[in-house]
């Protein structure tokens, strides 16, 4: 990475302002449900705190839309880093006002505070330039560690590193480690496995690569509108019939590169999108009309288990099926089981992808679980993040 980290600057004394991805799950009380995402930032705090800096975080959490809201803010996330990091995490009251300006003036070395919710400030998804100044004014070193908002630019991923000097966290220096790699240099065979709804939330990505895997799996959603295209019986599946030719284009470019692409062979059907529905299983190329495909089949297991087999470096983004369904979370659930047994570098994309693997508890039998779903697909798109071109280069 050409970007400057943490390590390359001196921190001691110096207020830093962090950001950081705090955007968390919560249930309807409140409570933390997946502290994934504060875990992962602590790296890059503790050394911060280790060598004496004052350290000031922010984040946003979910869409307040520019105005305060009780249910977004970040007390829990204040609490939870104080149990995490066994010493007080204050929370001010405000992103940039009184609260906010006093914690941060009165901090010593080895403290820490955290600034309320970013979004409680219409200013920051317009990345607005008083308010990029104001967060820019806490601190004298902006440190971003937010992989997970670095393809936006807001005032406080973008625009505050106008003003102060810019480097990256440990985090953001680990995605774009693996995520680079695995593109520029992977070792081979290089398998790729896309799922999701969409074909159009993916095109640049499966066009990227097409030109650097060997094998490229499709499953979830997005495959019925590869079947369709190739004059394929789906039912009433989920298909984007505007992008038929994009998609017989890219099953043609897949040949000419010699890259195998491999589609489901056998779908879990359903009368309905739901749970506690018939289901049945058919050949994918022909899925009675009234029922729809929510998951891959045994065979489909099969072929992509037999692709992945041998496999050096596999990169996955998307679901297979619909996994929120128990019915219909099989694919993705036994795809994930594979990868955790390959003696192969396996980076998963972040999304609904990443949380099945956290959920079955396979977490640490991947070599990289990506913090961006958003961001993770538009850098293997080969995208410029705005987040990350506004740190200094090394």
């Amino acid at each position: 990475m050409n970007k400057k980290t943490v390590r390359d600057i001196d921190v001691k004394g110096k207020k830093v302002l962090v950001r950081c991805d705090f955007n968390v799950p919560q249930d309807e009380t409140g409570a933390i449900t997946d502290n994934r995402r504060i875990v992962a930032a602590l790296p890059t705090i503790s050394y911060l705190l280790e060598n004496n800096a004052k350290v000031i975080l922010c984040s946003h959490l979910g869409r307040p839309k520019g105005e305060v809201n009780p249910k977004y803010s970040l007390r829990p996330v204040a609490d939870e880093l104080s149990r995490l990091l066994g010493r007080e995490v204050k929370l001010a009251n405000d992103v940039v006002g009184e609260s906010a300006r006093s914690l941060a003036a009165n901090l010593q070395e080895g403290e820490i505070v955290l600034l309320e919710n970013v979004r409680y400030e219409a200013g920051e998804e317009k990345n607005d330039e008083e308010l990029s100044k104001a967060l820019a004014s806490l601190a004298e070193v902006y440190v971003n560690d937010a992989f997970g908002t670095a393809h936006r630019a807001h005032s406080s991923t973008t625009g505050v590193a106008s003003y102060l000097p810019a480097v990256s966290g440990f985090l953001i220096e680990k995605e774009l480690e693996f995520l680079g790699s695995s593109l520029e240099n992977p070792e081979r065979p290089f398998v790729a496995i896309l799922g999701g709804a969409k074909v159009s939330d993916k095109i640049g990505v499966i066009e990227k690569l097409l030109d650097k895997v060997d094998t490229l799996i499709i499953g979830g959603g997005m495959a019925f509108t590869f079947l369709k295209s190739q004059g394929h019986q789906i039912g009433k599946s989920i298909c984007e019939d505007d992008k038929l030719d994009l998609a017989r284009e890219l099953l043609a470019k897949a040949q000419s590169n010699g890259v195998k692409l491999l589609l489901p062979v056998d779908t879990h059907v359903a009368t309905d999108y739901s749970n506690d529905v018939e289901d049945k299983w058919v050949e994918s190329v022909e899925i009675p009309e009234g029922w729809e495909g929510l998951d891959i089949g045994p065979e489909s297991i099969k072929l992509f288990e037999d692709a992945l087999k041998g496999a050096k470096t596999v990169v996955w983004n998307g679901p297979l099926g619909v996994c929120e369904f128990s019915k219909f979370k099989t694919g993705t659930y036994e795809i994930a089981k594979i990868l955790a047994n390959l003696d192969a570098t396996t980076i998963i994309g972040g999304g609904d992808s990443a949380a099945a693997i956290e959920k079955m508890g396979l977490s640490d039998k991947m070599t990289h679980i990506s913090t961006g779903g958003g961001a993770s697909l538009e850098f293997l798109e080969g995208k410029k993040l705005p987040g990350i071109e506004a740190l200094q280069d090394k």
